[in-house]
């Protein structure tokens, strides 16, 4: 299948040499020249511009950093420049109304499309392992899903257009709360005197074991491998985790659902993200 991939970044630079990987012919486009030749040695075939790549592609996907990028880029790039045939995979993560806007101006112009944003990290999408959220018609996750499939272990239907973007924001304001809490935790047993290890080993088997501590543990040397064992780079920024606390608070209004501990949550990664927002959200617990 050919397919067109906009934005190679540190998600979108993995996702799309997987694509290649699982025999799909990648047709890239960048702003950064560094990203394009690194998609080139990834085996992409790359292009001048978003609307060149789209030419002749059964399937574009794009991996943007906001939604006035992803509104802009398919208005202008994809929507009239991609075959009529041709499925939309937008995997930003993004607004829940941008989302809808997207896909039904998509639709209204012959195209099927889904949102599927990504759960997993820059790790995750260089190994394949990405979960998916999407939303859209079931025929549209029908044919997006063996694309997707080649990029994560995990594809997920969530329902209508947009709903991708509201699982996506619903788990990780739920992240931020839970590692907030984790970190919390940890600090609060070593100034009791308790060992960090002693304590992951009662916790992680005991009613307060969550994600934040079993896979993603935020002191060094206890748990799995994980950013905190590498002075907490990579990973997932805290910059990435304020933008997606801001769309679920955001979201939250709109819908009229609370959402105190989402508050702040968002409130203590402002804080943090201000001098640390290319630190992991793990690295949290330095504040503590």
């Amino acid at each position: 299948m050919k397919i067109a991939f906009i934005g190679l970044g540190n998600m979108g630079g993995g996702m799309a040499a997987n694509l290649v990987k699982g025999g799909h012919e990648v047709r890239a486009f960048d702003l950064s020249e560094a990203a394009i030749a690194a998609a080139r040695e990834h085996g992409c075939t790359t292009f001048a511009s978003a609307a060149e790549a789209c030419e002749g592609a059964d399937a574009v996907v794009s991996m943007l950093p906001n939604g006035a990028i992803v509104k802009s880029v398919f208005t202008a790039d994809v929507i009239g420049k991609a075959p009529k045939g041709a499925i939309l995979l937008d995997c930003s993560t993004i607004d829940v109304t941008t989302a809808r806007e997207v896909i039904s101006l998509a639709e209204s112009s012959g195209y099927d499309m889904v949102d599927a944003p990504v759960s997993g990290g820059i790790a995750a999408a260089n190994a394949g392992t990405l979960t998916f959220m999407v939303g859209g018609t079931e025929n549209a996750f029908k044919r997006a899903e063996p694309i997707l499939a080649a990029m994560g272990k995990a594809v997920i239907h969530a329902g209508d257009a947009g709903n991708g973007q509201a699982a996506k924001i619903c788990n990780n304001m739920l992240l931020a709360i839970h590692m907030i809490g984790t970190c919390e935790a940890f600090a609060m047993a070593e100034k009791l005197g308790l060992d960090a290890q002693t304590f992951y080993d009662i916790s992680s088997v005991s009613s307060g074991q969550n994600w934040s501590m079993t896979s993603y543990c935020p002191v060094p040397g206890v748990g799995l491998v994980t950013p905190a064992d590498n002075d907490y780079q990579a990973g997932f920024a805290a910059g990435l985790m304020l933008k997606d606390l801001r769309l679920a608070i955001e979201a939250a209004n709109a819908a009229g659902a609370k959402v105190e501990l989402g508050e702040h949550a968002r409130t203590i990664y402002e804080a943090f993200a201000k001098d640390n927002a290319g630190v992991d959200f793990s690295g949290i617990i330095r504040k503590l």
